[in-house]
């Protein structure tokens, strides 16, 4: 069986970075006082790519496709040479310049996976890892109608250092789905799992 493109990638090495180098992000140390008026330090990583007319680094996508079988959580397969492994995780990306949260969305839905879509909720800010980083982001769910012609055979328009693979997975089964996944080798991005955990929460309390 021939291995999908997303899988092909191979950590090589690791090592310590020369901020002169930093594309991305930077690391901090952050002096505060404590309720007792000790004095403390605290490392910290900020991303430097937020636009200075944004308060938000980027979006979560929710996308749910209604399909004959009932709706499914659209998906993406992408290695994530951080933890060297391929990640399960919802469509996502980075705020451009003078751009609102719902338009990143429907923007980066469109180049990812090639489905056109129309924001239909947006989510509080939410914070990523608050003890390490300051990133933040809204999930902004995205209501894509799958009649319409743009939507029946989608392509994604990807750059040329991404590799992803779109798929769904069942919202009834999504939390055993997942389960499946992770015996499998696969990473699962926390926004994946805590949507998997609501409906598993939700179906136990009835509510």
């Amino acid at each position: 069986m021939s291995v999908p493109t997303y899988a092909k990638s191979k950590f090589i090495s690791k090592e310590p970075l020369d901020p002169n180098e930093a594309k991305w992000a930077k690391l901090v140390k952050i002096t505060y006082s404590d309720p007792n008026g000790v004095e403390r330090t605290w490392e910290s990583a900020e991303r430097t790519t937020r636009p200075a007319s944004s308060d938000i680094d980027g979006v979560g996508i929710v996308t749910i496709l209604d399909k004959s079988s009932g709706p499914e959580l659209l998906l993406q397969k992408q290695y994530r040479p951080p933890i060297d492994k391929v990640v399960i995780e919802v469509p996502a990306g980075l705020i451009d310049s003078n751009e609102t949260v719902e338009e990143c969305a429907v923007r980066e839905l469109r180049e990812e996976t090639g489905y056109v879509g129309v924001a239909d909720q947006t989510s509080t800010v939410m914070y990523n890892d608050p003890g390490l980083c300051n990133t933040n982001l809204n999930m902004v769910h995205v209501r894509v109608d799958m009649s319409l012609p743009e939507n029946q055979d989608p392509k994604p328009q990807l750059e040329d250092n991404e590799f992803i693979e779109c798929f769904t997975l069942p919202l009834s089964s999504l939390f055993e789905e997942l389960k499946r996944l992770d015996a499998e080798g696969y990473a699962i991005d926390a926004r994946v799992g805590t949507i998997a955990e609501g409906i598993e929460l939700a179906k136990r309390l009835k509510l």
